[in-house]
C-alpha cells in the first residue's frame, strides 16, 4: 500500500491501516512530523493573539506618557510630571520621572502573564514572565536593563515611543516562523504520547494474541492518531489549556483496537 493510501486510510478507512506496520519507519516519522505541524497551529494563533494584545495595549499606554526626553542619561519631563503606574491585560507600566520606585518595586508588580515595564528616572526595564525558569535561561535573568546612556534609548522621547508603535507592524512571515518554531515542542510531545500509547496497543494486541511487535504497533498508531490531533487542534484553538494528550491517546486507542483484528494472529500448538 502506498503512502498516500495510508494517510487516506487513517482519515477514512481504518481497515487500510493495517498495512501501516510495514511501512518504512522514516515515513511514519514524516507522517508524525505533519501531525505535530498541525498541533502546533493553535500555540501560533494564540501567541499572535498576544502580540496583537500587547500593540493595542502598548498604543493605550504610550496615550498615559507625558512627553519627555533624555539628558545626561536621565528622563526629563517637559513639564513637572508625578510618576504613576498604569495597567492593561497584558502590561503593567510604571513611568516615574522623579526617581521614587526601585527595581525591585517594578519587579513586584508582575502579576501572572503580565510584561511589567518600568521607565525608572536613570533606567529603562522590562520584567518577563518566567515560567519554569524560561526567560532567565535565554537571557540570563527575567529582568532586562536598559541605560538612558546608551542606544537608541539616549534619543528616546514620548512622541518617538508613540510614533514607533502606531507604525509597528507584524512581519508577514512572522506566523510561518512562530509555526516552525512551535514544531518541536509539539513533536517531542506527541511522540512521546504516542510512544506510550504503542506501548498499550503492543499488550493489547499481545492479549489478543496478534503477532506484531512494538515497532509495529508504534507505527500503526502513528497513523490512528490523525482523527484525535485534528479534533486536538479544533479543541485548542477555543480552549488552550485542553489536556490534547489524553484525547490523542484514547481515540488512537480505540482505532488501533480496531486495527488489530486485521493484524496476523499467532498460531497456538494444538495438542
Amino acid at each position: 500500500m502506498t503512502f498516500r493510501q495510508l494517510i487516506k486510510g487513517s482519515l477514512f478507512r481504518f481497515k487500510d491501516l493495517k498495512s501501516a506496520k510495514d511501512t518504512p519507519f522514516w515515513k511514519s516519522i514524516v507522517y508524525l512530523l505533519g501531525l505535530s505541524l498541525l498541533l502546533a497551529i493553535p500555540s501560533v494563533y494564540q501567541a499572535l493573539q498576544v502580540m496583537n494584545q500587547i500593540k493595542t495595549d502598548s498604543l493605550e499606554i504610550v496615550e498615559k506618557i507625558p512627553d519627555f526626553k533624555i539628558e545626561d542619561g536621565e528622563i526629563k519631563t517637559t513639564k513637572p510630571e508625578k510618576g504613576f503606574i498604569y495597567q492593561t491585560d497584558s502590561i503593567i507600566l510604571t513611568f516615574d520621572p522623579e526617581g521614587k520606585r526601585t527595581q525591585k518595586d517594578v519587579e513586584k508588580d508582575l502579576v501572572g502573564n503580565y510584561f511589567s515595564v518600568g521607565l525608572l528616572k536613570n533606567q529603562a526595564l522590562l520584567v518577563l514572565p518566567d515560567y519554569g525558569g524560561v526567560s532567565s535561561a535565554m537571557f540570563g535573568d527575567n529582568v532586562l536593563k536598559f541605560s538612558y546612556k546608551q542606544e537608541p534609548f539616549k534619543n528616546m522621547t514620548g512622541d518617538k515611543i508613540r510614533d514607533g508603535l502606531e507604525d509597528w507592524e507584524m512581519p508577514v512571515w512572522t506566523p510561518l516562523v512562530m509555526l516552525l518554531a512551535g514544531i518541536y515542542p509539539s513533536f517531542i510531545n506527541l511522540f512521546v504520547t504516542l510512544v506510550f500509547a504503542g506501548i498499550a496497543g503492543m499488550i493489547v494486541a499481545k492479549l489478543r494474541l496478534r503477532r506484531v511487535t512494538f515497532f509495529d504497533c508504534f507505527k500503526t498508531i502513528i497513523f490512528c492518531a490523525a482523527i484525535p490531533t485534528i479534533l486536538a487542534t479544533i479543541i485548542l484553538l477555543f480552549q488552550p489549556n485542553f489536556d490534547s494528550s489524553l484525547l490523542i491517546t484514547f481515540i488512537s486507542l480505540f482505532i488501533f483496537l480496531r486495527v488489530t483484528h486485521y493484524f496476523p494472529k499467532i498460531e497456538l500448538p494444538t495438542n
